[in-house]
């Protein structure tokens, strides 16, 4: 097989696999029990597909049923069990971030990037709470405006990353966001260069963060682990002289540990 990735009408696409990981996808935290008509709405597909694609979940055990309402099982987990446990260095990036946490009294996470956006894969979150949203594993966040976002781009090649400014639509979540896709080429031009990114508000209001990327010793990519503030709490000056090098410490101990 080679890598091209398929689309809609391929003719070895599936598209009803697709359909169903849609409405899988489509609970979350503010729709954690819909009606079959609520899920037609939110996969954007006709009743009676919905329908199909609700019942052959609920007879697979990812869905459940309590009158006309529809709700995800713990089943699901497993899908995300089996990610976690196929990646061999979890528990080592784990136990770092839960070190920086202990520390610093800070939160500290690692994601990877999916399409656009980052995703939660290991975190270890202090008590504070730094957005209006929980944080977790499985959280999705735009890779444009976050630390760990930015460091992942940076990794890509020329060509990703002037494909990703063709797709994405950068919008001001705060007044700090760089909304200008010049700027924030040059931005990703520059964690290149430094190794690590610095956030400074841009995807919610008070809230700092750095990032810097995670290697195997192999060189393979990991993903990118971060630290996460309280701008009025943390100033820059301590985000870069301490956090940083805490953070690129990290780093280290998980590369020489994972072969």
């Amino acid at each position: 097989m080679n890598d091209q990735i398929l689309k809609p009408g391929d003719r070895d696409y599936v598209g009803a696999l697709a359909s169903g990981l849609d409405v899988l996808q489509a609970f979350d935290a503010e729709h954690r029990r819909m009606t079959l008509s609520e899920v037609a709405t939110c996969t954007k597909m006709d009743r009676a597909k919905a329908r199909r694609l609700l019942l052959t979940l609920h007879a697979l055990g990812f869905v459940k049923r309590n009158g006309r309402q529809f709700e995800l099982t713990p089943r699901v987990l497993e899908l995300g069990y089996a990610y976690q446990a196929s990646n061999q260095y979890r528990i080592v990036i784990q136990q770092q971030l839960e070190a920086i946490t202990e520390e610093l009294g800070e939160s500290s996470s690692l994601a990877v990037l999916d399409a656009d956006d980052v995703v939660y894969v290991v975190r270890s979150a202090a008590r504070h709470r730094l957005m209006a949203i929980t944080l977790s594993v499985g959280t999705r966040l735009p890779a444009a405006y976050t630390s760990m976002g930015r460091v992942l781009l940076a990794q890509l090649s020329e060509a990703d990353v002037g494909a990703f400014f063709e797709r994405v639509k950068l919008e001001a979540f705060t007044a700090f966001s760089i909304t200008n896709p010049a700027a924030l080429k040059q931005e990703i031009d520059r964690v290149r260069k430094n190794g690590y990114a610095i956030v400074d508000q841009e995807l919610d209001s008070g809230l700092r963060s750095v990032a810097v990327p995670v290697f195997a010793r192999s060189g393979e990519l990991l993903g990118a682990i971060n630290i996460s503030t309280n701008a009025a709490r943390v100033d820059m000056a301590r985000l870069a002289d301490v956090y940083l090098p805490r953070l690129q410490e990290a780093a280290a101990a998980v590369s020489k540990m994972a072969h």
